[in-house]
């Protein structure tokens, strides 16, 4: 039992991390079902005369959420008595389950103290796993009907739905990383990926598509915007004409707000080109509106262009791949060649096109997903096909960014790297010294002065000579050094003493000498103090570094200069001995000086 303790309670806490994980998964569909249920519930509530009971509903409620995944739904009450399939899923509503089933993979990865966490693609199974199961729940009680999903259905794509969003929620708790890839891929991509440089490329070719796809999804936004209020009087004819009481028009504009999205795909395809089906017989382009369809009465339906030949009006939806098109040369061009960046730095011509390219291969991709995912039938034989057609958008959108992107990211390429390289702004620089004026910059923000007195900011650079400053060309004015010693300051006297011999150099004048001295004695000891003097000046010299010590040399000839002068004088004291010798020093030098 003591052995077996520990791998007991491993396993034990690995089996509780993966029942968590799964126990997500199913909260995360029970929440989704949840919201879905109440919603229909509320509108069968609110209506005056419901045609079902409550279990009609619930089951309508069953239906519409695995709508949301994209499984396709058989319509069994229609007016000929024949099973009709409804696979247009409104995009809006199917944003609730992506978005529930991503914070679930997100959250069992979130490190907790305490808590073990299962691997990625553990992870990744485990929700799915758990999501899953109430959906085939769900399936089985709405088997028999009146909305009953079609099984084929339920493995594609609803199944790849919840799996891709339980990777993006994987992906994103791990930091969104690039890599790496997986062990049974080539070992050329092992390589390639290793490298900082692809992680860089892939990176801005990601940035770039996702910046096409999402112009493209605004600007179709813009022209379905557009045809509404173009055909504002039908759409709202057919608003009203729907449902009489409020509560029916509120589960119309309900409808109509989750198609929204669906909308957007559409108008993007029809600036593409390609267009949309409206049947197997009926197809609206810029260039013409074919066929003669048989719509069902819905507000959205309301605002489709006329039949006939297009006109400029319907050719400006055009715009919108245009528009893509720049927003990838853009992006793409942002990272191979940065605003204040060197022209070192920017990327070759050959991998800025490929660069570029790439994004347009995946703003072709994500073009092609969002039209297969807003269309579908929406009943049997006529309305069979209807939407966009997925491949062609793709396509459509893949030679609209790869012809006008490439090019476009080219010229702005040269546009940013159009200005001097170092050398030529060394060069320019050198000649404008030369030539006596200096070109200034003026930075955003500097303080200028107008006339008024009043500072205010230039925003704009501005060239010119730089302004001389006061007494710039004024000649240096010399100031005469006044005759006579140079006063010493007190650290040179100092510093200057430490460079003199420590035995005594000259006798020290008592106050009282014998009188009858003579001049001679007073020449004598004048000469005392030369020697002295030159005896301090090899001292300087030895040491030899000093400009102090050449002070105190200088002070020293001032000495015997004194003392030279003082040499006519005679002492009235009488003759005698001299007076013992002091220790040298500012105080002694001075004394000497005054006897002398």
């Amino acid at each position: 039992m003591t052995e077996r303790g520990p791998l007991l309670s491993a396993e034990h806490g690995r089996s509780a991390v993966q029942a968590r994980a799964l126990l997500r998964g199913a909260v995360a569909a029970g929440l989704g079902l949840g919201s879905v249920a109440v919603l229909v519930v509320v509108l069968w509530i609110s209506s005056p005369a419901p045609d079902s009971g409550p279990g009609e509903a619930v089951h309508a409620a069953a239906g519409l959420w695995l709508l949301a995944h994209g499984a396709e739904l058989i319509r069994t009450d229609t007016l000929t008595g024949a099973p009709a399939p409804v696979g247009v899923v409104p995009l809006l509503l199917s944003a609730l389950p992506v978005w529930l089933v991503h914070r679930a993979a997100r959250d069992v990865l979130e490190p907790e103290e305490g808590r073990r966490v299962p691997s990625a693609g553990g992870t990744i199974a485990l929700v799915a796993g758990g999501y899953l199961l109430v959906g085939a729940a769900v399936a089985l009680y709405a088997r028999g009907s009146s909305l009953s999903a079609r099984p084929l259905s339920l493995l594609f794509p609803a199944v790849l739905v919840v799996a891709g969003a339980a990777a993006a929620g994987v992906w994103t708790a791990s930091g969104r990383p690039l890599g790496p890839p997986p062990s049974w891929a080539p070992v050329r991509l092992h390589e390639a990926m290793a490298r900082s440089r692809f992680g860089r490329r892939a990176e801005a070719v990601g940035r770039s598509a996702t910046a096409g796809v999402a112009v493209l999804l605004g600007g179709g936004a813009l022209v379905a915007a557009a045809a509404l209020v173009w055909h504002a009087e039908p759409v709202q004819e057919s608003f009203l004409r729907l449902s009489g009481d409020w509560a029916g028009r509120f589960a119309v504009l309900l409808l109509a707000l989750a198609l929204v999205p669906n909308a957007a795909v559409w108008g993007a395809a029809y600036g593409l080109g390609p267009g949309f089906a409206l049947g197997t017989a009926s197809t609206a382009t810029p260039i013409a509106f074919e066929g003669h369809p048989s719509l069902p009465d819905f507000p959205l339906l309301a605002a489709l262009p006329s039949q006939g030949a297009g006109t400029p009006v319907n050719w400006a939806a055009a715009a919108v791949p245009v528009a893509a098109a720049l927003t990838v040369a853009w992006f793409t061009v942002r990272r191979a060649a940065p605003a204040h960046g060197e022209r070192e730095e920017a990327w070759s011509l050959r991998e800025t096109a490929i660069t570029t390219a790439l994004a347009a291969v995946g703003c072709g991709m994500g073009a092609a997903v969002l039209a297969a995912a807003a269309g579908g039938p929406l009943g049997a034989h006529v309305l069979a096909r209807f939407g966009p057609v997925w491949w062609l958008a793709g396509a459509a959108a893949l030679v609209w960014t790869a012809a006008l992107a490439v090019p476009a990211a080219l010229l702005l390429r040269a546009w940013r790297l159009r200005g001097r390289t170092p050398a030529e702004q060394q060069e320019a620089e050198a000649e404008g010294a030369a030539a006596g004026g200096t070109d200034e910059v003026r930075k955003p923000g500097d303080e200028v002065e107008e006339e008024g007195g009043q500072a205010w900011r230039r925003w704009w650079p501005r060239r010119g000579p730089r302004p001389a400053e006061p007494g710039a060309d004024e000649a240096p004015v010399s100031v005469p050094r006044p005759a006579g010693p140079r006063q010493a300051d007190e650290d040179d006297v100092f510093e200057a003493y430490d460079f003199l011999p420590t035995d005594p150099w000259h006798a020290k004048t008592s106050d009282a000498r014998p009188a009858g001295s003579s001049a001679p004695a007073a020449a004598g000891e004048s000469e005392a103090a030369v020697a002295a003097a030159g005896e301090s000046e090899a001292a300087v010299a030895a040491a030899g570094e000093s400009e102090a010590g050449v002070a105190a040399a200088g002070e020293s000839e001032a000495t015997v200069a004194t003392a030279g002068e003082s040499a006519p004088a005679t002492y009235s004291s009488p003759a005698g001995p001299a007076a013992p010798l002091g220790p040298a020093g500012p105080q002694d030098a001075t004394g000497a000086n005054r006897s002398a």
